[in-house]
């Protein structure tokens, strides 16, 4: 598989999962947490609508990385790939069969 089709397909599914938030792992750190519930809801759908990836934050094309300020709060978020034992990094992230796939939600300031 080609560099640039393996980009296209890890950013498909990147896209899939943070659109659905099915085929990985959902990570909310401890500062989004004590936003409360429906703060989290109102992340989240920010995440799953979120497109404006830059060269600076999405170097490779994968939408494996984004920054957005919701309600004066600013939040990142990344997908890291790993095997679906999640002992070590994925063999292959384009592969969903062998690949499991984390979606950490962060303030900035827990970066």
């Amino acid at each position: 598989m080609t560099e640039i089709v393996a980009a296209s397909r890890i950013r498909e599914l990147n896209d899939q999962f943070r659109h659905a938030l099915t085929g990985g792992l959902l990570h909310i750190t401890r500062g989004v947490i004590a936003l409360g519930g429906k703060q989290q809801a109102i992340i989240l759908d920010a995440i799953a609508a979120f497109d404006a990836f830059s060269p600076e934050d999405d170097p490779y094309g994968e939408h494996d990385f984004g920054a957005l300020t919701i309600d004066g709060t600013r939040i990142l978020f990344r997908i890291d790939y790993f095997d679906r034992g999640l002992s070590g990094r994925s063999p292959d992230p384009a592969d969903p069969s062998v690949t499991m796939r984390v979606l950490t939600v962060m303030l900035a300031e827990e970066y």
